[in-house]
């Protein structure tokens, strides 16, 4: 039984490389389902206005995935109230919104939670091998979601 989850709000810090990665990849596998849920993303440091991390962004399209138009916005209660799910990159992102946001704590899992819950690390001022490391856990766990939210 697929859960029935009309948005997604993909949360990491600066919002520049592993929200917007999971934020197009989770969007692409649930389109490629015919699931049709709103997919978004923020930052709850983010980078406001900035474009995605051009290492992110090369690996993503190493991958077929385009970081292409993505635009660095902050988290705030309101984008996340608007939203069913919010799935956080590290569990201190869970932390953080719960502490301005209780009202939230329901809809908050991590992104990784079908496949090992340990968090995804951030990428940024890392090799290109960690992006590649971090794009696949990425990866990995939008696969798992879209098992569970695509029909």
């Amino acid at each position: 039984m697929a859960m029935m989850v009309p948005s997604i709000l993909v949360v990491c810090v600066g919002n520049i490389c592993r929200s917007p990665v999971g934020e197009r990849l989770l969007a692409h596998r649930l389109n490629e389902r015919g699931a049709t849920i709103d997919v978004s993303s923020a930052g709850i440091g983010a980078l406001v206005g900035h474009e995605a991390d051009e290492d992110a962004a090369a690996v993503a399209a190493q991958n077929g995935v385009s970081l292409t138009g993505h635009i660095a916005r902050q988290f705030s209660h309101d984008l996340g109230a608007k939203h069913a799910l919010i799935l956080v990159m590290e569990a201190g992102h869970k932390r953080e919104i719960i502490k301005s946001s209780p009202d939230l704590s329901g809809r908050i899992m991590l992104f990784d939670h079908w496949t090992g819950a340990k968090g995804i690390a951030d990428p940024y001022r890392h090799s290109i091998q960690f992006h590649e490391e971090v794009f696949a856990q990425i990866d990995r766990a939008a696969t798992a979601w879209v098992d569970k939210l695509a029909k």
